[in-house]
């Protein structure tokens, strides 16, 4: 038993000593293509929520009274951002400071994302109801909405994002502990060496003394290494970090909610407001046909 666990020692001190220090940097590349893709896909989430915030206030400005359903409010501002910012771009080919979609938010899902992200908002304040005089806590939808949604939970729709953060979050310490890790694979492997050295030769010891100590400084640079990737990665982890801008994403969603909740006499699917434009009609029938393909693409 024993001498089975000491051949397989040497098996991991010979192989992890020579690929030990390209594992750590094949891992940081890794790291930092998953951090970005997670901050591009929190970021695409915040410039909808930017845009839709935007023409809520642009319709407060247009129509300071109250009136009218609160759903209809809601369905009317986010089916026209999400016309102007995806169909009308797709249409036209139009390129403004408003734009959303580009090449990025297809390879990202981006467009499906937000068609189930306003149809899971519509879903939850459909049964809302004015009339009691209490408030919602739209600050729990927005972030119960956000939360479950399954395109973006996910990067590229593959990895789960929150337990991709986490482990990115981890990963500093990690390389901190590979580094040391290989310093001593390094010296384990060098020590065996000063066996060889003869006293009686001075000639022949020093040769082996000079190998020994290139062999554990060079051990020694992978602790170097794995401290500086562990450095690089924390500074990308706090600056990148998608906690900060998920909040802010559902404290603006809040509060154009509780803007528009304000702003409505009451929630009747029925009570639509009877001033749509034409942009706004056009919008509507466009979701509808979206969520629809969403739908039929599920299935």
């Amino acid at each position: 038993m024993n001498a089975a666990i000491v051949d397989l020692i040497n098996v991991v001190v010979q192989y992890a000593t020579d690929f030990l220090m390209p594992i750590l940097l094949f891992a940081f590349i890794l790291a930092v293509i998953m951090r970005l893709l997670i901050t591009v896909t929190i970021h695409r989430q915040r410039r909808f929520v930017k845009e839709f915030c935007k023409r809520v206030h642009e319709d407060i400005m247009a129509r300071p009274e109250p009136r009218g359903s609160f759903y209809s409010h809601v369905k009317r501002a986010m089916t026209r951002t999400y016309f102007e910012n995806f169909e009308l771009r797709a249409r036209y080919k139009r390129r403004n400071e408003d734009h959303i979609m580009t090449v990025g938010d297809r390879v990202f899902l981006i467009q499906d994302g937000i068609i189930r992200l306003i149809d899971d908002y519509l879903q939850h304040i459909r049964y809302l109801r004015k009339e009691s005089g209490h408030q919602p806590d739209f600050h729990e939808i927005s972030n119960s909405v956000m939360g479950s949604n399954p395109i973006f939970n996910r990067v590229l729709g593959i990895f789960p994002l929150s337990r991709t953060n986490d482990v990115l979050n981890i990963l500093p310490s990690i390389f901190i502990v590979g580094g040391i890790f290989g310093t001593f694979l390094g010296i384990m492997r060098a020590l065996p060496e000063l066996t060889a050295m003869d006293i009686t030769n001075a000639e022949a010891s020093k040769i082996v003394i000079d190998n020994f100590l290139i062999k554990i400084s060079f051990a020694l640079s992978t602790s170097i290494l794995g401290i500086v990737l562990s450095i690089i990665m924390s500074f990308m982890n706090t600056l990148l970090s998608p906690t900060n801008t998920y909040v802010e994403i559902v404290d603006a969603f809040n509060s154009a909610s509780e803007i528009l909740w304000n702003k409505s006499e009451h929630n009747d699917l029925r009570g639509a407001d009877p001033d749509v434009s034409n942009r706004e009609s056009e919008s509507l029938d466009a979701f509808d046909m979206a969520i629809a393909g969403l739908h039929a693409r599920q299935t």
